[in-house]
């Protein structure tokens, strides 16, 4: 897959990639898969090539402008929205839904432009986890699919029990460890004073939490 990734677009990582491999462990060949927070679509895109219908949402312009180029480029089709988590696909239904929102614990409230918005998601790092926790249950068919890739620093805990209070049936699909980035590193001795990661502690595990809608 090639990826453009223009300034002020959230480029591929390790949880991209993490919550592709989970993805792909799904039987998609015609389902109907929503990607939310998409950013530069490498997720939508790998839906898209496994034969799924894909709607992908983002509330950046210049994400889904991104993204459009590069479905382009690898020649994917896949419905483009804009807009705030769900709002744009309010009342539809979708067999599997895929999402890595900002999940980085942030001194202040999450921002309203600026690449920091990719990844700054207020104190407990829960601003949007919480919000698709609690509505996208809602939108999955019978037997369909949430996948959430997050860090463990905003609480894998608080997710899988949110997911079970809206009915899902919940797992673990996939973990990874990885040394922290530029943005982890900087707030590395914040994390400490709150408890979010032990002393010394330099990487983080990243989790993709899988939920199932009874049939």
């Amino acid at each position: 897959m090639l990826l453009i990734t223009p300034p002020g677009v959230y480029p591929a990582q390790g949880d991209t990639r993490l919550l592709t491999e989970a993805l792909e462990r799904e039987v998609l060949d015609g389902r109907r898969v929503l990607d939310l927070c998409t950013g530069s679509g490498a997720v939508a895109m790998a839906a898209a090539a496994l034969g799924a219908r894909v709607t992908a949402v983002d509330v950046s312009r210049r994400a889904l402008a991104a993204a459009a180029a590069n479905l382009l480029l690898n020649r994917r089709r896949v419905r483009l929205r804009h807009g705030d988590l769900l709002a744009p696909v309010a009342g539809a239904r979708f067999d599997l839904i895929t999402a890595n929102p900002p999940y980085v614990p942030s001194r202040s409230a999450p921002p309203r432009r600026g690449i920091a918005r990719s990844w700054d998601a207020g104190r407990d790092g829960r601003a949007l986890l919480d919000r698709i926790c609690a509505d996208a249950p809602a939108l999955l068919a019978p037997g369909g699919v949430l996948l959430v890739v997050q860090s463990a620093v905003a609480g894998v805990p608080a997710t899988c029990a949110a997911l079970a209070r809206a009915g899902l049936r919940v797992g673990i699909a996939a973990r990874l460890r990885q040394p922290f980035g530029p943005v982890m590193t900087a707030r590395a001795g914040w994390f400490e004073e709150r408890g979010l990661i032990a002393p010394g502690q330099r990487e983080e595990e990243l989790v993709v939490v899988r939920g199932v809608r009874p049939v």
